[in-house]
């Protein structure tokens, strides 16, 4: 469909569901969840596990065929962690895995795809056995994840840089720059003296961007109709 034909009551009843599932089943998940979530489509977001927190302004994102999941699977129940900052954007099919610890700064983008793990999980030759290194991966503020990268076991990734879709990073990355490939490898350097607008100048007041965003849809909404509505979701048409 390419316009929204809801009515303005109708999407406002949808995003109180949202936020609604979001509280009472994904903030449980977590030990601390930060004020002004979005969490989109979150019946297809998955938290499991021990000590996992992701701080305010978080935007995650699900689909059916994309789920995001975050998991701890530590050597006892009681073990491992993941530490997500501010501001953070999380795309469909990020899974996020950690055996010991994986912290996550502030305004870092998660692109398509994503894979963060701190461990190989099985030794080489006991596959049996879990492996028992301590490898723990940290990316620093305002990193850019591109689509389908994989972040390896003991990375630190350093603040600002970017990570080339479909890149492999298995060594640390410094600040301001640009990797690509498999393994990654820095194919050029960012300007650390160019000012750079970040999600945390987006989010700077979350709640008049939250009424913002509630003006422009009522605005765009309100002439839509309850019945074409309705219409449009059995049998929708070129103009919708």
């Amino acid at each position: 469909m390419r316009q929204d034909r809801r009515p303005y009551w109708v999407k406002k009843n949808y995003l109180r569901f949202r936020s609604w599932y979001t509280q009472q089943f994904l903030k449980p998940a977590c030990d601390y969840l930060g004020d002004y979530p979005t969490f989109m489509k979150p019946w297809y977001i998955s938290i499991s596990g021990p000590n996992i927190e992701i701080g305010r302004c978080a935007t995650v994102i699900g689909e059916p065929e994309n789920r995001v999941k975050i998991g701890v699977w530590g050597k006892d129940e009681k073990s491992g962690r993941i530490k997500i900052g501010d501001y953070v954007l999380i795309s469909p099919g990020t899974r996020i895995s950690a055996a010991n610890e994986i912290l996550i700064g502030d305004g870092v983008m998660m692109a398509n795809g994503v894979y963060i793990t701190d461990s190989d999980w099985h030794e080489l030759y006991d596959r049996s056995r879990r492996s028992e290194a301590v490898t723990p991966v940290h990316i620093a503020n305002n990193v850019w994840l591109g689509d389908r990268c994989t972040i390896l076991k003991g990375v630190t990734i350093g603040e600002n840089s970017v990570v080339a879709a479909c890149a492999v990073v298995s060594k640390d990355v410094p600040a301001n720059v640009i990797v690509a490939g498999n393994p990654a490898v820095v194919v050029k350097e960012l300007d650390p003296d160019r000012p750079m607008k970040t999600r945390a100048d987006y989010f700077s007041n979350p709640a008049q961007l939250e009424t913002f965003f509630d003006g422009v849809d009522k605005m765009v909404l309100s002439n839509n109709g309850f019945l074409n509505w309705l219409r449009t979701l059995i049998m929708p048409n070129a103009r919708d």
